[in-house]
């Protein structure tokens, strides 16, 4: 039916508790970044541009260290052809003038405006359609992507033996992953483990040690994971987590539960 139950838009948080819908979710970022976890798929990171569709039923949170900004809609059984919650980046501002005036006409008081609601709500859908059904990625590259997101947490993966098992060459590969990417294999798992570690120190992290965050974000070595993290952020993880509750001891709360 692709009919829009309800608009909501959040100007400005951190965090949204995990939580589930009984249609899909579609939350279009108006600003900043951040990632959505699921108990049962990879999580999803997204930035500005971006939007994010949640089937029904799936459980889900939200986070982000810098804040982000969205509007988010709940649709009635759209025609999508996946089972799992994807990502989709904007073309040409389509998205972002379609999700505007949805927020706008959600709140209009005037007569017959469902009927440019429910117009929306199929525009949105085909949207998201076309732009997911666009090849971003060759089929090699792809398949490795998909393979470092799917277990760059565990601290016995090794990104080098994926390469090895695939039917192409170990430098081909490598040199192809750059191109299309714009990093090495290695480089890609290590800016989603760090990505991933800069979020849990800046909300998860009490009640857990370094050497806990260190393996959650997949490495076996809590050492290894400060230098690493030093490295990459500038300071320590202990540092950078002190820096963080500093910070936000000042904001409002940033926990927001959705409808």
């Amino acid at each position: 039916m692709n009919r829009i139950l309800y608009v909501g838009e959040h100007p400005k948080i951190y965090n949204v508790r995990m939580h589930k819908h009984d249609h899909w979710e579609v939350v279009y970022c108006t600003a900043g970044e951040g990632t959505f976890r699921f108990e049962n798929q990879p999580p999803i990171t997204y930035q500005a541009g971006q939007t994010v569709a949640i089937p029904p039923g799936v459980v889900h949170g939200n986070s982000s260290t810098d804040g982000f900004s969205n509007i988010h809609i709940i649709l009635e059984s759209p025609a999508f052809p996946y089972q799992e919650a994807f990502c989709v980046q904007d073309e040409n501002d389509s998205l972002a003038n379609a999700f505007a005036q949805v927020r706008i006409y959600h709140m209009s008081e005037r007569q017959k405006h469902e009927l440019v609601l429910a117009a929306l709500g199929e525009l949105i859908v085909s949207y998201l359609v076309v732009f997911c059904s666009r090849v971003e990625y060759s089929e090699p590259v792809a398949r490795i992507r998909e393979n470092i997101q799917q277990n760059f947490d565990r601290p016995d993966y090794r990104v080098e033996d994926f390469l090895r098992t695939q039917p192409f060459h170990y430098d081909y590969l490598r040199k192809r992953f750059q191109k299309e990417v714009g990093q090495t294999p290695l480089e890609y798992l290590t800016h989603l483990r760090m990505k991933t570690a800069e979020r849990m120190l800046t909300l998860w992290a009490d009640g857990y040690t370094i050497a806990e965050v260190a393996e959650m974000c997949g490495f076996d070595n809590a050492l290894y994971f400060s230098r690493i993290f030093k490295k990459y952020h500038g300071c320590s993880p202990s540092q950078f987590m002190k820096e963080q509750v500093h910070f936000c001891a000042d904001l409002p709360d940033r926990t927001e539960l959705e409808p």
